[in-house]
């Protein structure tokens, strides 16, 4: 399998004049292209300072981390930006869709911004096939405010699809969401899995983290307890 993600030694320190705090201490980890990977773990642990790193949100404070083999441990901001939006797809529990555009308008976003400039025709024809994967062509004219909630988060999952990423990071995905509708959510994220979408996911419900086929627990910025499988961990 190719490898998507590797992390070496992975540091995170937040400072300030009075307190130093270790939110991630020396975590190793390797994501390779088709796995589903769950980081849970109590509030406070670091599970969202890890997935802000690995979709160069942030910076550790020590160690490298690679996407795709390439070094992204020194990127500038600029860079990074480039990277981020050509090769990671993020989910977030607060769907972060834009109220004024159209669902349309929210999904193609992450197109408008991409190295490679794609024409309107392209633009709409792989807008429509994501929208049509995650059950919600017949909403594309809307805008979210007349949308609810699973459905905000089905688009948010689409725009996150839209550039054809290396990886979904994916941080608390239900956590704005009724029980019904998070399952729904849930059961659409493992069946773009089984589909080949590699994913990283983030949450503090055990039930969705055993959804997972790799599940990784974090405590005080450590890793609790690894999976047996070799390549996961150095």
């Amino acid at each position: 399998m190719n490898e998507i993600l590797k992390l070496e030694q992975i540091t995170k320190v937040f400072e300030t004049e009075e307190l130093e705090t270790h939110a991630l201490s020396g975590i190793s980890l390797t994501i390779h292209q088709g796995e589903y990977v769950s980081i849970s773990g109590p509030s406070g642990c670091g599970k969202s300072t890890l997935l802000s790193i690995m979709g160069l949100l942030d910076f550790a404070t020590e160690g490298q981390y690679f996407i795709e083999g390439q070094d992204a441990t020194s990127l500038t901001l600029n860079q990074a930006a480039t990277v981020r939006n050509e090769k990671i797809g993020f989910i977030f529990q607060s769907f972060n869709l834009i109220d004024e555009l159209s669902v349309f308008d929210n999904v193609a976003l992450p197109l408008r911004y991409h190295s490679q400039k794609f024409n309107g025709k392209e633009i709409e024809k792989r807008v429509v096939t994501r929208l049509e994967q995650v059950g919600l062509s017949h909403r594309i004219s809307h805008k979210p405010n007349q949308l609810s909630g699973g459905q905000q988060q089905r688009v948010a999952i689409a725009r996150a699809l839209i550039a054809n990423p290396s990886i979904l990071l994916v941080d608390e995905p239900t956590g704005n969401l009724d029980s019904k509708a998070g399952d729904q959510v849930m059961d659409l994220l493992e069946e773009l899995n089984n589909q080949g979408t590699t994913i990283c996911m983030v949450t503090h419900d055990p039930r969705y983290a055993d959804m997972a086929k790799i599940k990784i627990q974090l405590l005080d910025g450590k890793v609790l307890h690894a999976p047996a499988t070799k390549p996961l961990f150095n």
